[in-house]
């Protein structure tokens, strides 16, 4: 049995990688840090050192008290998220002295972030360079690891995954025409310019279609006053579990975001896109990082530009064929190439490759 430690950022978000990670064959996951786990995981309820919470997710100015009590006797490996996070460095080194195998998963998919050279976090990621597995989650990850200069035999690469019995196709079409935005309610995520898209481009064209906003964040405030405006077109379904999501993704006629490239940010893949493949969806998003890895054709990628993601819509609202087309192929995609279990199976013996040595 594989015993690994995973240790949470400060605000990560819950039940993603560490849920992959305990359901590799022959392993078993014990969670540091963060909100109580859900699945089949252990616990240690450990807390942050945080001076401040201007930074956020890999980035935040946070590292776990207690760390040290922890025994590495305990584990085979640990685990944690991106190379500049300062819970990375703080497991860098606690690896080192205990002589415990050091895994960092990563999204990250530009070897130029900002992050990689402002300290604290440039002393955090060259700590990170003595790891022994880099487990990158999209391929563009793996080609990042190798610009910097990580060993080439260390560095990996799979697929993250969807539960594809949660997320699944409807028995039947949805009747109403339904554009859904699922995602972080967070101005990086475009949700103004989906707004703009549905009031300017797609309404004119398509009065009966609605347009449903699934999440949390600042940007809620922006749903609420579109609502205003169209009471009967716009709705906000709140955040929620996958089942929420899956819900509504199983009303949905065409799926978008609005992604926009950032100094600090770009879209590496985008999970949301795959869950809405799953049920079958279209998308339509914008152009940004490396979310082509993600959104491929038959499914449309446009510049972040109103008319253009309004068109790229109306593409699928408009055609049937199409869009039927586009979702069945999209739900194969998913079945092939992104089956949770799959992947997860996959990661593990990436894993069983390195113990090997």
């Amino acid at each position: 049995m594989r015993r690994l430690l995973w240790t949470s950022l400060a605000d990560e978000r819950p039940n993603r990688e560490f849920h992959w990670l305990s359901l590799m064959p022959a392993t078993r996951v014990t969670v540091a840090g963060g909100p109580p786990p859900s699945g089949d995981v252990d616990w240690l309820p450990l807390d942050y050192r945080r001076p401040t919470t201007r930074f956020t997710e890999a980035a935040a100015l946070a590292w776990l008290r207690g760390l040290d009590s922890v025994s590495g006797d305990d584990f085979d490996w640990v685990a944690s998220l991106e190379l500049c996070s300062l819970v990375t460095g703080q497991v860098s080194a606690w690896a080192r002295t205990r002589k415990t195998r050091q895994c960092v998963v990563i999204w990250a998919n530009d070897p130029e972030i900002l992050f990689y050279r402002l300290p604290p976090f440039a002393q955090a990621t060259k700590r990170a360079r003595h790891a022994d597995l880099y487990l990158n989650l999209v391929r563009s990850g793996y080609d990042h690891c190798l610009a910097l200069g990580l060993p080439e035999e260390k560095c990996a690469w799979v697929l993250p995954g969807v539960d594809t019995s949660i997320f699944s196709p409807p028995p039947t079409a949805p009747q109403r025409p339904t554009i859904t935005f699922a995602s972080g309610l967070a101005p990086k995520k475009g949700l103004d310019l989906v707004i703009e898209a549905f009031e300017r481009v797609v309404l004119p064209q398509v009065p009966e279609a609605l347009l449903q906003v699934v999440g949390e964040g600042p940007d809620e405030r922006l749903v609420h006053a579109a609502a205003d405006r169209h009471p009967h077109s716009v709705a906000y379904l709140g955040g929620g579990d996958s089942h929420h999501v899956a819900a509504a993704l199983r009303q949905t006629t065409v799926f978008t975001t609005a992604p926009w490239a950032q100094r600090r940010w770009n879209e590496q893949y985008g999970l949301a896109y795959l869950e809405a493949m799953a049920c079958g969806v279209p998308v339509v998003t914008t152009i940004s990082g490396t979310n082509h890895e993600a959104v491929q054709p038959p499914n449309l990628r446009v510049p972040h530009d109103a008319e253009a993601l309004g068109s790229g819509l109306l593409a699928f609202l408009t055609d049937e064929v199409r869009r039927s087309a586009v979702g069945a192929h999209n739900r194969q995609t998913v079945l092939r190439d992104h089956d949770m279990l799959t992947q997860c199976v996959r990661m593990g013996e990436v894993f069983q490759q390195h113990e090997a040595h």
